[in-house]
């Protein structure tokens, strides 16, 4: 008993040495990197550097600010000495702090995490166990006396009671192994170890080596068949990694559109600021005029009005700039306690770069690349081999069934009697189930049918929804271009009118009405332009991304295609 104890003891201790937590996180990162590499070597845009691991970088080396902008008012000081971060800088933070794309992350690398399992369960599974037990029980003793007629010695049992000590264990190892035909394989080695410690101490102890067999022949039978969870697994981990390609993609467009809604929130400011500026300066010089009496109050005190109306229009833009700063940082994954600002010159940089693509190339360019097509195209494969599947259910079920095995002599001493070739046993024969009662197996097969049709809908839908997409993106695409071209226009005309009411006024000859309506329309073109300029980039990258083809970097940077024209 003791030599038993000690055994598993030290088996249990040296398997827990090698197996510590830290091992089981190294082994299943290992494991679970290896099989989305493999998948994804296939997908194009797809992560070659993929980990969930915690990068949580701001370690980028970023210019800071060394000036302060008027136009932010009182809130001017507190963005001096504040990082700026360019675009580029924000898509690399944001791949890396982002919470939503961590948790997307996670989410993938827990679909290919059940993957290995899946696939596990097709090898060999080995076990080892034992167990250890020492009890004790009260019996009626057994007495040998003389028998008076006969004079023989016999056994009697008398009232008293003895205790009767044992020591008790057992422990078996083996394997067990579904294997890709449908069967099931599993073999083990087992022994018996019993001893009495009261009375006549006495030692029993036995073995075997026993296996057993189970192939299906008819239902559940084929490799098809036997391996469809495996199938439904690996098949599963390729649509993550085809959407999480296609999220790439996504997210970058939303952080790219995010930055410059930023952006143009702090044009608006500074149109908001020069507006009022603008109202300041003929307010003063309206007043001049009046003091000398060349123009009316009224016309003085509808300026003033309008004065403090784009005074708090200004205001309210510096809120609406702050918040959506505050709001861009947190969507990076970033304190909104850190000072950071926006690079100034992506928005001058921008400019109007037209896609040179038709309609029909775009449509086909879309149909062949779009991933989540491919998915869906996909989903209509499954949707079909589940028919087969089900069909199998209706099926018999009639199985080969087979187990031998090796003894040891019985109620033998040592520790582990070797089993003997000449004690054997062994039984083969089948087991059937007639399908008397398949209605749960029916019901499966009608909806695997319905689900084919399904399928085929969401195909037909998704292929619709995609042409729709690449479609109305290239309508928004002309309309932007045809926006800005338009507001460009505005500008200018505004600018006109703004210069000729101010000379105007200076004559004492213009009327608040027309200077005010004249500087608001200017203040309103800008940033319209601005508006137009931004949708018309947003829209374009969300064009390339329709299209499949806007090629992310593993720092989340954007390529784009260079097939456009200014």
């Amino acid at each position: 008993m003791r030599r038993i104890v000690v055994i598993l003891l030290s088996c249990s201790l040296l398997f827990y040495e090698g197996c510590t937590t830290s091992y089981y996180k190294k082994s299943a990162d290992k494991e679970t990197y290896a099989v989305i590499r493999e998948k994804g070597a296939t997908i194009p845009n797809m992560d070659r550097h993929f980990t969930i691991e915690d990068t949580n970088i701001f370690s980028l080396e970023l210019p800071v600010s060394t000036n302060v902008d008027e136009t932010l008012g009182s809130d001017a000081e507190s963005e001096r000495e504040a990082r700026i971060l360019s675009l580029d800088a924000a898509l690399e933070v944001a791949v890396h702090s982002s919470r939503v794309y961590q948790r997307t992350k996670e989410q993938l690398y827990l679909q290919a995490l059940s993957l290995t399992l899946a696939r596990h369960e097709y090898d060999p599974i080995f076990f080892g166990k034992g167990s250890a037990a020492y009890s004790v029980e009260t019996e009626e003793a057994v007495a040998v006396i003389v028998d008076p007629i006969t004079h023989l010695p016999t056994t009697a049992v008398s009232d008293n009671l003895v205790e009767q000590k044992r020591v008790a264990g057992n422990g078996s190892t083996g394997f067990d192994w579904l294997l890709k035909t449908g069967g099931r394989l599993s073999a083990a080695i087992t022994t018996d170890f019993l001893r009495y410690l009261s009375g006549s101490p006495q030692t029993f102890t036995s073995s075997q080596v026993a296996a057993n067999f189970v192939q299906p022949l008819w239902r559940g039978a084929g490799y098809t068949v036997a391996i469809e969870n495996l199938t439904d697994s690996e098949r599963n981990l390729l649509y993550a990694i085809r959407d999480f390609s296609r999220y790439r993609r996504t997210f970058s467009v939303q952080i790219a559109t995010a930055y410059y809604g930023v952006l143009q929130n702090r044009d608006t400011v500074r149109n908001s600021y020069l507006g009022y500026q603008s109202f300041k300066k003929s307010a003063e010089r309206t007043r001049a005029l009046a003091t000398e009496g060349r123009t009316k109050q009224a016309e003085l005190a509808r300026l003033e009005q309008q004065e403090l109306s784009n005074q708090s229009t200004w205001i309210s833009a510096i809120r609406t700039y702050k918040q959506a700063l505050d709001s861009f940082k947190i969507q990076l994954g970033l304190s909104t306690d850190l000072n950071v600002i926006l690079d100034d010159k992506e928005l001058e940089d921008l400019k109007i770069l037209h896609p040179d693509i038709s309609s029909e190339e775009a449509l086909k360019v879309a149909l062949t690349t779009r991933l989540d097509l491919y998915n869906v195209r996909d989903k209509v494969e499954d949707s079909e081999r589940r028919v087969k599947l089900a069909a199998n259910g209706l099926k018999p079920q009639v199985d080969l069934v087979a187990n031998a095995g090796l003894d040891s002599k019985p109620n033998t001493s040592g520790f582990f009697p070797a089993p003997e070739p000449n004690r054997y046993h062994w039984t083969a024969g089948l087991n059937v189930d007639l399908p008397l009662e398949r209605k749960a197996e029916r019901n499966v097969y009608r909806a695997a049918l319905i689900d084919v049709r399904v399928a085929q809908g969401n195909l037909e839908q998704t292929t619709d929804e995609i042409k729709l997409e690449v479609r109305d993106g290239l309508r928004s695409l002309d309309q932007a271009k045809r926006n800005y071209e338009i507001n460009e226009i505005a500008v200018k005309l505004g600018e006109r009118r703004v210069e000729e009411q101010t000379l105007l006024s200076e004559l004492g000859r213009g009327t608040a009405e027309a200077t005010v309506s004249a500087q608001n329309d200017l203040v309103a073109a800008k940033n319209a332009l601005t508006a137009a300029l931004v949708g018309h980039t947003i829209a374009r990258l969300q064009f390339w991304n329709n299209l499949g083809i806007l090629y992310i970097k593993d720092n989340g940077q954007f390529e784009e295609v260079n097939r456009a024209i200014d």
